[in-house]
């Protein structure tokens, strides 16, 4: 690929940045968009409020980018949660070893590579990208010497950052996992296992049958139990309505409903007159119908598997660890999830089908990894006009043309890539979802695992061996000819690599910000709805697709790092963008409703110490290639001592982030016990696992309010200066659990023009219902 497809591609991505990022600017101070891009910040009750006509708010402004800079890493845990500061240290450490590794190869390796033979230069922008990679040294060259210690720079560099250079070690996250576990707020999955195969009793009913079974065995340490129904279509219905009654809360008694000639949505008939009429007051509602008569019991069925709770977190962390019975297949006992983490749908599934599902869902998953070959493929074929003029004679005048030859050999496959990416999430969740996971948070984190592997084998793997399907699959035949295959690869797909990263990279962030599908849809629901109060959703952060694209950047920079330098300064400008913006929508656009509590770093560590391993596999058969058998010798021990590092790592740091040790856990019962929280614990345990719960919680009634900020009045926007600061944006209902699924929840978005319609008496019945 010349350099000056390269150049095409990054001029389109860049203008395509800075409209979006300008747009965005803008488009943040309107009104109108607040839901779009403060969701958090009207959810926790604090949102800025700019006057109608201050004409600056039409004005691009930076103002954002300095918050997102100036914001700390403790302001960011008590916004977003442990998580949210794991990914952002992901995000950094890429920025240091990237601008290390940028320095070192750009400034010793770049110039080898091009001078690596006497040639006669031409112009930049008319040069191929092949003469900047070290396939353009000669076989048997002295500077070899430079690539091997370039990569024991990197190596060396990359290992220190993830363990003894604070803030970014691996002592540290780890240390912070801890700090998750032991914080100050009451954990109830603390307490909590989740049991599931219970055995059945043809005399007695699942519940019975739990009851009996701990009693007897666990009778000095068991408190209660909550079981488990089967979902149908009552829950859902009482979801439906939960949702609909929330909407309806927000209309003012005090509105009527003018005489209108318009036909009747449902009827088609004139409505001259008032059809529907709002109640004024209690007095005029159905008597004697509550949602909490509706019980469990006479609704749903016991499924085998309940929720168990114990006197202290110690009994219950013993109880998770033991096998409870001589069949493994039966009461088979987990520490249970956090109460919004359940993901209820997977606890009515047999515990016997698990396997089943894991073994299909990974067939499944591998197959559509092959199908995904097939774009894949196609794909490539842009890249290489010659193939791709003599397989369709009729393209070939169009490709003579330079700017065309340019857009389709240095823009065109990178979008239309991207394009087939966008069906890889959905799948890979359901796959997730399909396996049985009994949390949100254990599905989020298994798709983005499986996303991945996804990402890597497709983008990087299929790529550097593309051509047929036979040959990708056969290419490996022999384990002595990976290196050097991968060496003749690398260095010819670099072009694709580098505009891979302008268009996944730069501009994935710039929609990124822009939110274009909520936009839309915030739009069209005003354009369409009658209602000023309109509904917006909530966003949970997708982890599981921005870790992945992260790790894939970080071995695209790794492993052209001694290859071909020339993508390094992209990738770190990707890197230094992707701070401020990820940090921006975590602060003002995401919320947290529930966390894996740090587990997403092992996943980081560890692909990060694949990408360094398959660099230096990579570089050792490019030095076997160019004949220095020196240069080879010395990147041997090299490997060994990344694997050791990595093994080291793992039995010191990695089981804290899959168990609860248990000296913590009892310090934390013994200072409950000092204290005597414990017994106030024990009676908010039963209520929390609520399969079906009531809209709003009964702490409202016990004069603890479920709404943040329930009892302040939404500030007319109208009358506020934009120098008067932050207004507080009342939150009008608090969320609670989500059972379809699906990673949003939907909220109100408060009127700028008509504060007035949520009246004192509404706020009442809000809270008493």
């Amino acid at each position: 690929m010349e350099i000056a497809a390269l150049l095409t591609s990054a001029g389109i991505n860049i203008s395509i940045c800075i409209v979006l990022l300008s747009l965005y600017s803008v488009l943040r101070k309107q009104p109108a968009n607040y839901c779009v891009y403060f969701g958090r910040r009207l959810v926790c009750g604090g949102a800025r409020r700019y006057d109608p006509f201050w004409y600056e708010r039409f004005v691009p402004s930076p103002s954002w980018l300095v918050k997102a800079w100036e914001t700390s890493e403790d302001e960011l845990l008590a916004a977003a949660g442990l998580d949210a500061v794991v990914f952002l240290r992901m995000v950094i450490f890429s920025i240091r070893i990237f601008f290390i590794t940028a320095v070192v190869c750009i400034a010793f390796v770049l110039p080898v590579n091009y001078y690596g033979q006497p040639r006669v230069h031409k112009e930049i922008h008319l040069e191929s990208s092949e003469v900047f990679t070290i396939e353009n040294l000669k076989e048997g060259s002295k500077w070899l010497w430079v690539h091997c210690l370039a990569l024991y720079i990197i190596t060396s560099a990359a290992c220190l950052l993830l363990y003894f250079v604070r803030p970014l070690e691996y002592r540290t996250i780890a240390k912070m996992r801890l700090g998750h576990i032991t914080s100050s707020a009451p954990k109830p999955s603390q307490f909590t296992v989740l049991i599931r195969a219970i055995p059945w009793h043809p005399e007695q009913s699942y519940s019975d049958t739990l009851s009996k079974y701990f009693t007897n065995y666990y009778s000095s340490c068991y408190l209660s139990h909550q079981m488990v129904y089967h979902n149908g279509i009552i829950q859902r219905l009482l979801h439906d309505a939960e949702r609909v009654c929330l909407s309806l809360k927000h209309v003012s008694p005090e509105i009527s409903c003018k005489p209108s000639l318009t036909p009747c949505n449902f009827c088609g008939g004139p409505t001259a007159t008032n059809s529907f009429h709002i109640l004024s007051n209690e007095g005029d509602s159905v008597k004697g119908m509550e949602l909490g008569e509706l019980t469990v019991t006479t609704t749903e069925q016991e499924r085998p598997a309940a929720f168990v709770f114990f006197k202290t977190r110690y009994d219950a962390l013993v109880v998770s660890e033991v096998l409870q019975s001589s069949n493994p297949m039966l009461w088979v006992s987990d520490l249970a999830p956090e109460p919004h983490d359940v993901y209820w749908r997977n606890l009515n599934i047999p515990y016997r089908q698990l396997w089943i599902r894991r073994i299909a869902t990974l067939v499944g998953a591998v197959a559509f990894m092959f199908v995904f070959l097939i774009p894949v493929t196609f794909i490539q074929g842009l890249t290489q006009l010659e193939q791709l003029s003599h397989a369709f004679p009729f393209l070939r005048g169009i490709l003579k043309k330079k700017f065309i030859n340019q857009v389709i050999t240095g823009y065109l496959p990178s979008v239309i890539l991207i394009l087939f990416f966008y069906a890889v999430p959905p799948m890979m969740m359901y796959f997730s979802a399909l396996e049985g996971c009994i949390s949100r948070s254990i599905r989020k984190n298994s798709a983005c695992i499986k996303i991945l592997y996804f990402t890597i084998w497709n983008v990087f793997f299929v790529n550097i061996l593309s051509g047929s399907v036979i040959r990708q699959l056969n290419v490996f035949s022999s384990v002595r000819d990976i290196p050097a295959q991968l060496a003749r690869a690398v260095p010819t797909q670099a072009g694709f690599f580098t505009t891979y990263c302008f268009t996944s990279g730069w501009a994935s962030l710039a929609c990124e910000i822009m939110q274009p599908m909520a936009l839309i849809w915030n739009l069209a629901a005003k354009a369409i709805s009658t209602n000023k109060d309109e509904s917006y959703e909530t966003l949970r952060f997708p982890y599981h697709t921005e870790i992945p694209r992260l790790l894939l950047f970080g071995l695209l920079g790794f492993t052209n790092s001694v290859i071909a330098p020339l993508i390094l300064p992209f990738l770190l400008i990707y890197f230094f963008l992707a701070y401020l913006i990820y940090k921006n929508q975590i602060l003002n656009v995401y919320i947290t409703k529930y966390e894996s509590g740090g587990k997403y770093w092992p996943i980081f560590h560890n692909t990060t110490i694949f990408s360094l391993i398959l660099t230096q596999i990579i570089a050792l058969g490019f030095f076997g290639l160019k004949l220095s058998t020196v240069a080879s010798g010395f990147t041997i021990p090299l490997i060994l001592l990344t694997l050791l590092f990595s093994e080291y790592c793992r039995h010191k740091f990695a089981p804290i982030f899959h168990k609860h040790p248990a000296q913590v856990l009892i310090d934390m019962d013994r200072a409950d016990e000092m204290t005597g929280k414990m017994e106030e614990l024990h009676k908010k345990l039963h209520s929390v696992y609520s399969q079906i719960p009531l809209h709003l919680q009964k702490s409202s009634s016990n004069g603890e309010s479920s709404t943040p900020f329930a009892n302040q009045e939404l500030p007319d926007p109208e009358k506020l200066k934009p120098e008067e600061g932050d207004a507080i944006a009342k939150e009008l209902w608090g969320f609670q659990g989500n059972e379809s699924g699906q990673e949003h929840d939907t909220k109100s978005c408060p009127s700028a023009s008509s504060p007035e319609h949520l009246t004192p008496k509404m706020i009442e019945l809000h809270k008493r219902n």
